[in-house]
């Protein structure tokens, strides 16, 4: 147990340290000296702000019409055997990301947010969809601006994240995050590329709005 806990954060650290020079270079962040300390709440922002930049200029990417576009075995190749049924639409998954930043943001701060996330579910429009989840990233960056060294690793209510068996703390809770956004990135690539659009981070430019 003690060797895997170990290996959990070597990895963690190793994850976190490639990503530095990304955040960099796409958020204009000032590089500090090596050695210099810097603000847990400054760092943890700087890393969110990378995942937020891609995803807010993706959704925006995806055409309005195709909000209710899921995946469905109809356009995979035939005989394959994935089972489909009950995957979100795009917009319920932007709509699940904007869920999940109040619970995660909330838990982490103990800042409750001026809206019940579980009202969110109710959006059907992209207009709706995308002020949800630009404003769930806001109370998330205001969450994690109540960090600091000193409470950085106080133990917070909840499950781990993904039930994962470590500490749950303010500090992992910012990171899961990141790490939660970055992973329904990945899917909404996913969804642009089955209908024939390059996501903008790939540096293709954003189709017109419909």
């Amino acid at each position: 147990m003690k060797a895997m806990k170990q290996i959990l954060v070597a990895a963690s650290l190793l994850v976190i340290s490639s990503m530095a020079p990304v955040v960099e270079a796409q958020q204009g962040v000032e590089k500090a000296a090596p050695g210099t300390l810097v603000a847990p709440a400054e760092a943890l922002n700087s890393l969110l702000n990378m995942t937020e930049s891609q995803m807010i200029s993706l959704v925006k990417a995806f055409p309005a019409d195709k909000y209710g576009f899921a995946p469905s075995a109809a356009i995979f190749a035939p005989g394959q055997q994935t089972e489909y049924a009950g995957v979100r639409t795009f917009g319920a998954l932007v709509i699940h990301v904007a869920q999940a930043n109040y619970i995660l943001g909330s838990r982490l701060s103990g800042l409750k947010p001026d809206i019940d996330p579980t009202t969110l579910a109710k959006l059907s429009s992209k207009d709706e969809i995308v002020a949800a989840l630009e404003t769930s990233f806001a109370f998330d960056h205001k969450a994690i601006g109540t960090i600091t060294d000193a409470n950085a690793f106080e133990s917070v209510g909840g499950r781990a994240p993904s039930g994962a068996t470590i500490p749950s703390t303010r500090c992992t809770q910012a990171a899961y995050i990141a790490v939660h956004a970055s992973d329904e990135y990945g899917q909404m690539v996913e969804y642009l590329r089955m209908n024939g659009i390059t996501p903008p981070s790939s540096g293709a430019p954003a189709p017109p709005k419909k």
